[in-house]
């Protein structure tokens, strides 16, 4: 059971509840403060007072009263009119994210809505109701307005849902898991829609996909510099405590435990120093870890945050409008995790590179005997350089820009939902490559036999030839990239190095800087 209390909620804790079979519930004290922020609505709205989007419209309807008659039909078509998003569906962990986070907004008592309509959430999200919520239309400011009125849709017996592997309209999904659709009251419609809980949703699930494609990265890296007998002294301990980064560290840390015991580096190289991409490694994939780690604080406090507007303080009986629902700070922080993730595709290529040139590498053209009737791997670099050019495209931030709406009243907006839409597809390409470096690493540490690798990049050097036998003569080579890309996505090589050498952390623990 993950228990929701608005304070204490993090990406590996949401990605369990949002992937697995894990249940959900609202703490004790979360009931109480959802139940106080509901109470005090009823009285405000009791005394006249003028609320935004509660006795009055919305956006730039905000100058119009609303009786308190009219209340709960507003909230209702609240809903209704602000599900205009198209696309594709979203994948349903995304889904079942925000349906997590909003819940966790509701949990923290500033958003004006009653327990019973939160406990739908936490009902439609154990029995399996999942609604179906399209990836474009939202800005990323007055919340993900269109998606999560998609979401919110279906918790009135409205849209569409998933349930099990059925695609059923919205009151029939409920009807199925014995739910029946939510009667809406004042605020409520607007509890349900006003925050930045999809695109925090995903943001936050390509925090846990980045951190593994890291670590994939540090691991393939490591296999390449093994393989090019790499000069070891640039992953020295004392070359990066004199620039004590913690995510250069990190990386130096790591490499050094990856070779450990090499028998190739240990046969020696006449060169004095690597080229930048294999000498630099930690100073390029370590900012990318200290800009993961930014990322994931920004995220992370989103994630617990109220993002609702207007917010009610039941402590001061109070009921203030503000901008919490302006979620740039999360398209800030997915524009730059995008550039960062970007540059490991521009690293992985150069090792690539590296590899398939005798003159750099020492080893068999294109990592095959035969040239002239094999091409090796030749190609495979013409798709990682692809990729890696398509991603620095990608990386183009998409908050700088900005298009006003609402006849100006909402005239600046982040475009968050954009960002992380970019930043998923430089993920995936980064996959595609560091399984490329990961294929190559592996074809030219066979030509180092005799001569074993290191503690860790034998393993993975194992795992991959477990599935990938050695490139003799040319064969279809698509193939062979695609099933490493899934050990990479899967975090399989990761695992089974962690097994022998313990946990890639990104953080330096206390005492292990050495």
């Amino acid at each position: 059971m993950l228990e929701i209390d608005g304070h204490s909620l993090d990406i590996d804790s949401l990605l369990c509840a949002a992937t697995g079979d894990v249940k959900v519930g609202l703490s004790k004290d979360a009931c109480d403060r959802i139940t106080r922020s509901a109470d005090l609505v009823r009285r405000m709205v009791e005394r006249g007072d003028v609320i935004y989007g509660v006795t009055t419209g919305i956006g730039e309807f905000a100058k119009v009263r609303v009786s308190p008659v009219q209340g709960a039909e507003l909230q209702r078509r609240i809903i209704l009119s602000h599900a205009a998003g198209i696309g594709d569906p979203l994948p349903k962990p995304v889904v079942r994210a925000a349906m997590i986070l909003r819940l966790n907004t509701l949990a923290r008592g500033n958003s004006g809505v009653r327990l019973a309509t939160a406990e739908q959430l936490v009902e439609m999200l154990n029995r399996g109701v999942t609604p179906v919520v399209y990836e474009k239309g939202s800005l990323g400011v007055s919340g993900d307005l269109a998606p999560l009125a998609q979401l919110a849709a279906v918790c009135i017996g409205e849209g569409e849902a998933w349930w099990g592997e059925e695609r059923l309209p919205g009151s029939e999904a409920l009807d199925r898991a014995g739910l029946k659709p939510v009667e809406l009251t004042f605020k409520e419609g607007l509890g349900l829609i006003n925050g930045s809980q999809v695109s925090t949703g995903g943001a936050a699930l390509l925090l846990v996909e980045s951190r593994r494609l890291l670590k994939n990265a540090v691991i393939a890296a490591a296999m390449t510099i093994d393989a090019l007998k790499g000069v070891v002294s640039a992953y020295d301990a004392r070359v990066h405590r004199a620039r004590p980064h913690n995510g250069q560290n990190v990386v130096a840390r790591h490499l050094r435990l990856l070779m450990e015991g090499s028998a190739i580096i240990a046969d020696g190289s006449t060169r004095v120093q690597d080229g930048y991409s294999l000498r630099c490694t930690p100073q390029v994939l370590g900012p990318i870890i200290d800009c993961w780690r930014y990322v994931r604080q920004e995220v992370e406090t989103e994630m617990n945050a109220s993002t609702d507007n207007p917010l009610f303080f039941t402590d001061d009986e109070v009921c203030l409008a503000g901008g919490n629902f302006h979620s740039e700070n999360i398209a800030l922080a997915m524009d730059f995790l995008g550039i960062a993730l970007a540059e490991v595709s521009n690293l992985a290529e150069r090792h690539i590179n590296r590899m398939m040139n005798p003159v750099l590498s020492g080893l068999p053209d294109f990592l095959v005997e035969g040239k002239g009737l094999n091409s090796g791997l030749m190609v495979a670099q013409y798709t990682a350089a692809a990729l890696a050019s398509e991603n620095k495209v990608l990386a183009h931030p998409a908050s700088v820009d900005s298009i006003p709406v609402s006849a100006d009243q909402e005239d600046h907006v982040a475009m968050t939902p954009i960002a992380i839409r970019k930043c998923g597809e430089i993920i995936r390409n980064g996959q595609s490559v560091i399984a490329i470096e990961m294929l190559a690493a592996a074809q030219a540490l066979d030509f180092r036999l005799p001569l074993s690798s290191g503690r860790g990049t034998a393993v993975a050097h194992k795992t991959i030839r477990q599935i990938v036998s050695h490139w003799d003569e040319d064969r279809l080579l698509y193939p062979e990239i695609e099933a490493v890309r899934r050990l990479v996505e899967t975090g399989d090589v990761v695992a089974d190095i962690e097994t022998i050498c313990g946990e890639l952390w990104f953080d330096i623990p206390e005492g292990l800087a050495d």
